[in-house]
């Protein structure tokens, strides 16, 4: 018998014509466990993202990015624009997750959550075969000349991606105005809003290009994670792989001397960028296991056993066991729990309100006949639901100077979400100043005894000038 070989001898898979030209796509259908949970995985995703606009948390949706109130709502914690710094712990967090999943499981992301895997393969290209079939006949039809027949698919099946990709921008666009407000602004002329009217029109523009015609090759040529990959993966990473040893030399099923592939090429026929994984893993590949199914499928089929085409690791394929602790995952391991716990302090520690404290623009101080006063604006940010009642004092630490303060003879009370800019004046007496002095003004806010402190420094003239001016 032929001993089997351990490279595939295969042609060469190309998404480039021979005259330069792009290949277009057309995957086949295919059915199997892993296409049916990809599927439940991706209605789930579409309506969690299609309902959070709609779930109140403490009076907001889920989300709400108010840019125009700089205010930015997620999952009952309300950040004001002070509090910015905190998305950089929430984008390390993610990026540290992504690294922590690819190094056990591959482009497992791309795959099965990516928002361009899950529109394209189970949303628009569901109605493209609904409208113009399976691969053979979209292909056939793309060949066909322009009559009446292809001329009512295509535009049915471009009408219905232009209303999917706008409805699409719609969802997204209520992330930032509520639902209430995009409803409102949708049932009025364009021109009275017409910043969102652009953001929409271009957002409908660019997701109907992606979706319709320029599909794939945004995960082969824009998205910079496939080239990521290879930094972040070993021989110990689960991927799609496909059996060497088992499936090569590639041939008939009544061929002794072949592997169990048998050359259908089916699994080229169902992947959606157009690879033959039968190469090993490549760029192109987003893990999809589209290939899986429909090799399984041809396996039950000439009774040969599944997982020619399966998740494994390079390792397990060479008959080693899979080795899940390694340095690699450890320092991952170890960032993302670094990265949860900051993160999660960070956010914790928000409170129901924000206060800053600045000198007034103006001369840094005023000489009277018996003060010398300082002006100070206070911006206060009502981030609770309810309203909440804030007072100022100040404190000298470490100096005996009678302090006198004014512009704080009542509480202010602010309405939840609401901004006030409030003038703090603090004086102290000629005769007992000595010099500059730090501050610490105290912002008290009731309900909660919610305490803030910010420091500022009093300044004055020179203590020598002012005795001499002194009558």
């Amino acid at each position: 018998m032929k001993p089997k070989s351990k490279k595939p001898s295969l042609d060469a898979v190309t998404s480039i014509n021979e005259d330069g030209s792009r290949f277009i796509i057309h995957p086949a259908d295919v059915k199997g466990q892993f296409t049916r949970w990809r599927r439940i995985s991706a209605l789930f995703l579409i309506g969690i993202y299609i309902l959070l606009p709609w779930i109140p948390i403490n009076g907001y949706p889920a989300i709400f990015l108010d840019v125009l109130n700089r205010r930015f709502h997620l999952f009952g914690i309300t950040l004001a624009a002070q509090d910015m710094w905190l998305l950089f712990f929430f984008v390390s967090g993610l990026a540290f997750l992504l690294f922590f999943i690819t190094a056990f499981l591959g482009r497992v992301w791309c795959g099965w959550a990516c928002p361009q895997t899950i529109f394209l393969e189970h949303v628009f290209r569901r109605v493209e075969r609904w409208i113009e079939g399976d691969a053979p006949k979209r292909k056939a039809l793309d060949n066909a000349p322009f009559d009446g027949v292809k001329l009512f698919k295509r535009g049915l099946k471009h009408g219905l991606f232009l209303l999917l990709a706008s409805a699409i921008a719609h969802i997204f666009l209520s992330y930032f105005i509520s639902i209430p407000q995009l409803w409102q602004w949708m049932t009025t002329s364009p021109l009275e809003h017409w910043g969102a009217f652009v953001f929409v029109f271009v957002a409908t523009g660019l997701m109907y290009v992606n979706f319709a015609f320029f599909r794939e090759q945004l995960c082969i040529v824009i998205c910079p994670y496939g080239r990521l990959q290879s930094a972040l993966i070993d021989d110990d990473t689960y991927n799609v792989a496909y059996d060497f040893e088992r499936g090569n030399p590639p041939g008939p099923v009544k061929d002794e001397s072949a592997g169990d592939c048998i050359g259908c090429r089916r699994c080229i026929q169902v992947c959606p960028t157009g690879i033959d994984i039968r190469h090993g893993l490549q760029l192109e590949c987003i893990g999809c296991s589209a290939c899986m199914d429909a090799c399984d499928e041809i396996m039950d089929k000439v009774k040969r056993p599944r997982g020619l085409i399966r998740y494994a690791s390079d390792r397990n394929l060479q008959g080693f066991k899979t080795r899940w602790i390694r340095p690699r995952t450890i320092l991952y391991t170890a960032l993302l729990f670094m990265g949860i716990g900051v993160a999660g302090f960070a956010f914790t520690s928000v409170e129901q309100a924000s206060a800053t404290a600045t000198r007034m623009p103006g001369s840094p101080f005023y000489v009277t006949d018996t003060h010398i006063r300082n002006q100070y604006q206070i911006r206060l940010i009502n981030k609770d639901t309810g309203n909440l009642s804030f007072s100022a004092a100040v404190q000298a630490s470490g100096l005996e100077v009678p302090v006198q303060t004014s512009g704080f003879e009542e509480n202010l009370v602010l309405t939840p979400m609401e901004e006030r800019n409030a003038t703090f004046v603090v004086q102290v007496p000629r005769e007992t100043f000595i010099g500059p002095f730090p501050l610490q003004i105290v912002i008290e806010a009731e309900p909660g005894g919610m305490e803030i402190i910010r420091e500022v420094e009093f300044l004055g003239p020179d203590p020598a000038l002012l005795r001499k001016a002194t009558p």
